[in-house]
């Protein structure tokens, strides 16, 4: 089974980020559901801006902190390859 770490652009522009193993039921869990999380309940819609494959869980939840500790800035130059690189299309 392939793990995700996924980062989502809400709709007051923050950023949010988590690991799925299925990125579109994720999504739309986090833009519809109860089951998405609290944080991103109150700032919908959101969109997926990034997503990055990871072998094991281990390995997603290790990646999403790395990813968590960077700054906004960082995150947004993260963002940006992944959407220049198209791999997003």
């Amino acid at each position: 089974m392939a793990w995700f770490i996924y980062m989502l652009q809400c709709n007051d522009d923050s950023l949010y980020t988590g690991v799925t193993t299925d990125i579109d039921r994720r999504v739309a869990e986090h833009n519809q559901a109860k089951l998405g999380a609290k944080y991103t309940r109150a700032r919908r819609p959101v969109r997926l801006v990034y997503a990055e494959p990871c072998e094991n869980r281990s390995l997603a939840c290790q990646r999403e902190y790395e990813i968590k500790q960077l700054t906004r800035q960082q995150k947004l130059r993260l963002i940006a390859g992944f959407v220049n690189s198209g791999i997003d299309s």
